[in-house]
């Protein structure tokens, strides 16, 4: 949903003869000239009053907010705090309850003026590297024990430079110690990590002006919601950023993660997703065209490492990832080549298949329907080609199919589903309820909009399940919320991700604004945002939803509800959930993937929650050894209660892997999607036994 603002908020800015006078400087470093120019200052002071327009929450720019800015500035910049000095932020505490003041005057002084503060540490920081390395790598001590503490998100700015410096010590043990356990020895470790170093040296001097403004306005618009950003000229002209960045070419949605890249979600039917070789939370740290060199980006910026990643159709990338399946302190990487392509729309279509399922003594068959994401072709749709490609028409046509083979029911599986089209979620609502309401818009006047399905009757009116995981988001949120409001079928599997904004863009004088003006709500007034849909019966989830997911962005918008528009008759499932929960667990309890999926997510967490880590080689190689024997066991176990091969050892992907081809998984391979149909038959039978009596 991509709307423009009246043009004339542009003229709101101030007259030129109000904006502060531009100083100048000169020093030995190349950034200590940079200054915020003309354009700059009347785009902030056009977001200033956006924001305070249009903004969904219009939340008042007063000394609170300064405060949420200020904080997030600092965590922008330094957000493990090893580059300022508790010095530094004494200085810059002056300014904590008056960037309110400061940009509604136009004056971004202070803002450039911290950026500056913090290039000048960093590059003091490299230097001190660079230089610990120059003694050796193969002359660091790994016997002693010590430990480095590697959450300090909270931690006390440090005292001096010393303080620094003895940190940085330990950052740099810590790495080199992970490459020795990664198998590689001191001369490619002492190779790697300085013309790592070296080149964010190199980097640092190459820092615009237009840096320091995008992330200087950045951290003002984000402190609304993770949504409301600035996008620079460039950043406007090639890329959609959302907190993340939606690639052209390999098919997959990033972010920033301290000094790394973390792949968010995989785009349907893109090369990434059909390489099976990248995953969600992996960390890339290495981008090589073609068979050319590998280019470390660890500690580069999103937007740079993306430059490197995007490239011509048909061309190919290769990227050095870290698996979020390794432990923590694993740096064991892999490489991946993907060949780049447009993701086209054919690939993205729904499919069918049937599964085949044995139920206390008969054999049932159930439908299902796999959308990969909720499309249109616009292009056809406008041109009035009356044979257009869309999600409902193509869905339509597979439950017509599976009515044929007459299915018992039917499984709507919107796994890794990440949205789409609006307009698609409201008709394939529709297919499955009499005419009503779809979804609710609350835009930022309060004004509520009621979006609705006309159609007359409902497509399909057997037993039906909605199968659905953290990555399932926005649109099919939408679908999966009026689908349990209405109680037309049961929704089952993990928690959505909690995406319930809509946002527009705003073309500026310099630059865009994209700011979220809207809020989806369901029939029944709940807000999709932040809490997603929950499901009827939760499954174990396969990805930590506190790394991924709307609740994990800073400052995202909370859950409320709003009056309903339909008040739907009695819930058909009520009465059933607490026998089929009861059933469902019983299954599970035993079943091998479903208590691996668990296992392996509590041992994630717990060796996350543990943030100090040894720099005693002898103690991180016993650590590291026991973390990997806990992690093949738990794979045994699972293939030892499915009658598979035991493995030696945990396998290591291939440095030179090349993609794979696309191995589907049979339906009745499918744990998750097999217990769906469990829940569908317990249902029926339940349901169908209460009616006898």
């Amino acid at each position: 949903m991509k709307r423009f603002l009246p043009c004339t908020t542009l003229a709101l800015v101030l007259g030129l003869s109000a904006l502060p006078a531009l100083a100048s400087s000169k020093a030995g470093n190349p950034w200590d000239s940079l200054q915020p120019d003309r354009e700059q200052v009347i785009a902030s002071l056009n977001v200033v009053e956006l924001l305070k327009r249009h903004h969904y929450s219009k939340p008042p720019l007063n000394d609170a907010r300064s405060a949420i800015i200020y904080d997030g500035y600092l965590k922008m910049l330094d957000p493990a705090r090893s580059y300022f000095t508790a010095a530094d932020i004494a200085e810059f505490d002056r300014w904590k309850t008056k960037f309110d003041d400061l940009l509604k005057s136009g004056d971004l002084e202070p803002g450039f003026t911290i950026y500056k503060r913090h290039l000048d540490r960093f590059k003091q920081r490299l230097d001190f590297v660079l230089a610990e390395l120059d003694k050796g790598v193969d002359k660091i001590d790994f016997s002693q024990d010590e430990t480095l503490e590697t959450d300090r998100e909270k931690a006390a700015w440090a005292k001096s430079p010393a303080e620094l410096d003895d940190l940085w010590r330990k950052r740099l043990k810590d790495e080199v110690l992970r490459l020795k356990i990664a198998g590689k020895d001191d001369k490619a470790i002492q190779e790697q990590l300085t013309k790592r170093y070296k080149n964010q040296l190199s980097r640092l001097g190459q820092t615009r002006g237009e840096d320091i403004f995008q992330t200087y306005i950045n951290a003002f618009a984000q402190s609304y919601d993770p949504h409301t950003n600035y996008l620079s000229p460039e950043s406007a002209e090639n890329f959609d950023i959302n907190m993340s960045l939606s690639l052209e070419g390999i098919g997959a949605v990033l972010q920033n993660d301290n000094d790394y890249v973390k792949i968010v979600r995989l785009v349907p039917a893109g090369p990434a997703e059909k390489s099976k070789q990248l995953a969600p939370a992996d960390k890339i740290i290495g981008v090589a065209q073609g068979n050319g060199e590998m280019v470390d980006v660890i500690g580069w910026r999103l937007d740079e490492v993306v430059k490197l990643i995007r490239g011509p159709k048909g061309s190919m990338v290769r990227l050095e990832v870290i698996p979020a399946s390794n432990a923590p302190n694993d740096q064991t990487s892999k490489v991946v080549a993907i060949t780049r392509e447009a993701v086209k729309l054919e690939e993205q279509a729904a499919k069918k298949s049937v599964l085949k399922l044995d139920h206390e003594g008969q054999t049932f068959t159930l439908g299902v329907i796999e959308i990969p994401a909720f499309y249109l072709d616009f292009k056809a749709f406008r041109s009035g080609d009356p044979n257009y490609k869309s999600t409902t028409r193509d869905v339509k046509r597979l439950i017509g199919e599976l009515q044929k083979d007459k299915v018992d029911g039917i499984v709507i599986d919107l796994r890794n589903n990440g949205g789409g089209s609006l307009q698609e979620a409201t008709e394939l609502t529709g297919l499955f309820i009499g005419q009503g309401p779809t979804v609710l818009v609350r835009n930022s006047d309060g004004r509520v909009d009621v979006l609705a399905d006309e159609s007359n009757g409902a497509y399909y009116k057997g037993p039906l399940a909605v199968l659905v995981n953290r990555l399932s988001a926005s649109a099919s949120e939408i679908f999966a919320g009026a689908m349990q409001d209405y109680h037309r079928a049961l929704v089952l599997g993990g928690q959505t991700f909690g995406k319930g904004t809509v946002q527009t863009i705003q073309p500026l004088n310099h630059g865009e604004l994209k700011l979220t003006l809207a809020k989806f709500y369901r029939v029944s007034g709940q807000s999709t945002q932040h809490q997603g849909v929950i499901p009827d019966i939760e499954y174990p989830a396969v990805v930590d939803t506190k790394e991924i997911g709307e609740s994990a962005l800073p400052e995202a918008m909370p859950w409320d509800s709003i009056r309903p528009v339909v008040t739907p008759e009695s819930n058909p499932f009520k009465p059933f959930l607490a026998e089929l929960k009861a059933r469902h667990d019983s299954r599970v309890a035993d079943n091998p993937d479903f208590v691996f999926t668990r296992n392996r997510l509590a041992l994630s967490q717990k060796l996350m929650n543990e943030t100090t880590v040894s720099l005693n080689e002898a103690k991180r190689r016993a650590q590291q050894a026991e973390i990997e024997a806990k992690q093949l066991a738990l794979e045994n176990a699972r293939r030892k209660a499915k009658g598979e091969e035991q493995l030696k050892e945990l396998k290591k992907e291939d440095e030179d892997a090349l993609p794979v081809e696309d191995e589907k998984l049979k339906p009745e391979e499918d744990a998750y999607l097999v217990e769906t149909g469990q829940i569908m038959l317990d249902y029926l039978g339940l349901s169908s036994a209460m009616a006898k009596h």
